[in-house]
């Protein structure tokens, strides 16, 4: 049950959509607590809800209001609020943001139990009669969530039919395998367990059943399925609507996605061509050797830049740099993803940046093509690209 309601109040000196004032709560106030208070990581542990915003246009501006479900206690949850009204740039568009009430939800509910109770003892208000239907289907639907295994030696979440099944369906979370089951399907496998590469206990059942990867309708589940099919042998492919997630979906939803599963070979030539692009660098290629002078060169750290960190220390600030070591540009560390995920930095090779690593900025550093990438610490990453060097300053000076 949620603990705490912030309400807060967004104005935007342009027109952004929703997802672009959640997408700047989300960039702005990444590690600025570390990982402990990150709020993709609290929302990925249940401890924060998701965030909700409704906008409206006034002229050339747009106003709204940000709610965010809160499961911490009262100081983590006003720090949370304090780090919104820390967001002061939607896009290229500057932004303010108000926090106006924390509402104690626990506390509202009481009220209105109360209340309610009061009606109830005032009135004598007949209990309807008893659906059987409906106590069959959750005494159903509790049998099924309580099938739930721990399968291989990584104890992956897995249905009670993974060993008599020949086809196996795999899913990304614990979540998944919850609702699958839900609807009785009982040979159902998520991907968790392991951090930051695919598990052997799915490569090993790929090889012998016929597999149906079935991911969430999103980005991740883009990615989650270029490293699934590098190193298992995936048949079929079936994917949530898009935004939705496997976990969410209703028994219809889930045979209407896996009905139309279609065959790996299909699902890739049915991808974009940019995409597919992308696809194919998962595939085999053949090893290009590469002189060892050249390797060495390209990831040394020219004096300049070293002598830049003691600069950065303490600054909150991150500078960007070309293949020849030129800065292209120096920005506060809370713009440095906007900035990234913006398309406007072109041929960037290095970045320096006084702030913590985290697992989206390697992410998207690895995407954006950037060689290194030197903070003045690590967060907590599970797992690091081979195309990207990552150093903290202490590494860099020592």
């Amino acid at each position: 049950m949620v603990k705490y309601m912030v309400r807060a109040r967004v104005e935007v000196d342009g027109v952004v959509d929703k997802h672009d004032i959640v997408g700047a709560i989300f960039g702005q106030t990444e590690g600025l607590f570390g990982s402990e208070l990150d709020l993709r990581d609290l929302q990925d542990k249940g401890r924060i809800g998701r965030i909700s915003v409704e906008v409206k246009q006034q002229g050339s501006k747009t106003v709204g209001e940000i709610l965010l479900p809160s499961n911490l206690d009262r100081v983590e949850t006003a720090l949370i609020a304090a780090m919104l009204e820390f967001v002061d740039k939607v896009g290229p568009f500057n932004a303010r943001v108000k926090v106006v009430d924390i509402v104690d939800v626990r506390r509202e509910k009481i009220k209105k139990i109360v209340e309610r109770a009061k009606e109830i003892m005032q009135t004598f208000i007949k209990e309807k009669e008893i659906d059987i239907k409906e106590v069959l289907q959750e005494i159903e639907s509790s049998v099924r969530t309580a099938e739930i295994t721990a399968y291989g030696p990584e104890r992956l979440p897995a249905g009670p039919d993974i060993d008599t099944s020949d086809t196996v369906i795999i899913v990304e979370g614990r979540a998944d395998v919850l609702n699958l089951l839900r609807y009785g399907y009982r040979n159902v496998i998520a991907l968790e367990g392991a951090k930051g590469e695919i598990p052997e206990t799915i490569i090993k059942l790929s090889k012998s059943k016929k597999t149906i990867a079935f991911l969430d309708g999103d980005r991740a589940g883009d990615m989650i399925l270029k490293e699934l099919i590098r190193v298992a042998k995936i048949d079929y492919v079936a994917r949530a609507p898009p935004g939705r997630e496997v976990e969410e979906l209703t028994g219809k939803e889930i045979a209407k996605a896996l009905k139309n599963a279609v065959p790996l070979e299909t699902y890739l030539q049915q991808i974009p061509k940019e995409a597919e692009e992308k696809v194919e660098e998962v595939r085999p290629q053949p090893a290009t050797p590469v002189p060892e002078a050249e390797a060495v060169s390209e990831f040394v750290i020219p004096e300049h830049a070293v002598k830049n960190i003691e600069s950065l220390r303490g600054s909150l600030e991150s500078i960007i740099y070309d293949k020849e070591w030129k800065e292209i540009l120096r920005i506060p560390v809370k713009d440095l993803v906007d900035k990234l995920v913006s398309d406007e930095i072109k041929d960037a090779h290095a970045i320096l940046m006084d702030g913590v690593i985290t697992q989206r900025l390697v992410d998207i550093a690895s995407a954006k093509g950037v060689n290194i990438l030197v903070g003045s610490r690590l967060g907590a990453l599970s797992k690091k690209p081979t195309n990207l060097v990552i150093m903290t300053f202490d590494d860099v000076k020592s």
